[in-house]
């Protein structure tokens, strides 16, 4: 005799992942809605109702900080920053792979706000160069990097690849969402519960942020630009 998989009434998702998520840690749906500051049936209603259609980005990140996973698996797949859609079978097979080039800048300086996060364009790259390179299976988009912060190691008007998959973080090149700005900085684990933002042009200052204040968009894996 067959058993249904627990929870296979809830379509995979992010309403499927928290609920998956709180069985396992023991957590009731009425203590994790107290939380996040609503009513104790708002995560059950979200998850048997699908009302709200979506969480909100900061229960998300309280979510995902009290479960220690990353924010966007509790996200729509079309809510992710820069998502590509999916390969199909038939790209799979293909010996490239495109990745989308997206119309919004990284500031080096000090911020810029986006404009948008529409793919304008697109870079082909060789599916075994990606592997060779230790990207096969990357979620990858390029964006321009804006200022000198960054100088030498990235110049104003270079493009990069982010790795958008939500690894544990190590201390490297990342794109960073503070608020309504994005920045591309070398982060490190300062201890405490905070990081360090660090620029390679000595004018900038490093600045310490508590962790929760800064969304990791993803790790900067590669650069391009005019010699």
């Amino acid at each position: 005799m067959s058993m249904a998989k627990p929870n296979a009434d809830i379509p995979e998702g992010p309403r499927r992942r928290l609920l998956d998520l709180a069985q396992e840690r023991g957590a009731s749906l009425a203590g994790l809605s107290e939380l996040i500051g609503r009513n104790p049936s708002y995560l059950q209603q979200f998850i048997r109702k699908g009302s709200p259609r979506k969480l909100g980005e900061d229960d998300r990140r309280t979510l995902a900080r009290f479960f220690g996973v990353a924010e966007g698996e509790l996200a729509e797949t079309k809510e992710k920053s820069y998502d590509a859609s999916p390969e199909s079978a038939d790209s799979r097979e293909s010996p490239w792979v495109e990745v989308p080039r997206i119309d919004i800048g990284a500031s080096a300086g000090p911020g810029a706000l986006p404009a948008g996060e529409t793919a304008f364009d697109a870079f082909r790259f060789s599916r075994r160069w990606l592997a060779e390179q230790g990207l096969e299976g990357a979620q990858l988009s390029a964006i321009t990097v804006e200022g000198d912060s960054m100088e030498p190691l990235l110049n104003d008007g270079d493009e990069i690849l982010v790795d958008r998959r939500p690894l544990p973080f190590r201390d490297g090149i990342h794109v960073v969402r503070m608020g309504d700005t994005l920045m591309v900085k070398r982060v490190a684990s300062a201890g405490g519960g905070r990081l360090s933002l660090l620029s390679q042009n000595l004018a900038y200052p490093p600045v310490s942020v508590a962790a929760e204040d800064v969304e990791i968009i993803g790790r900067v894996v590669w650069k391009g630009g005019r010699i």
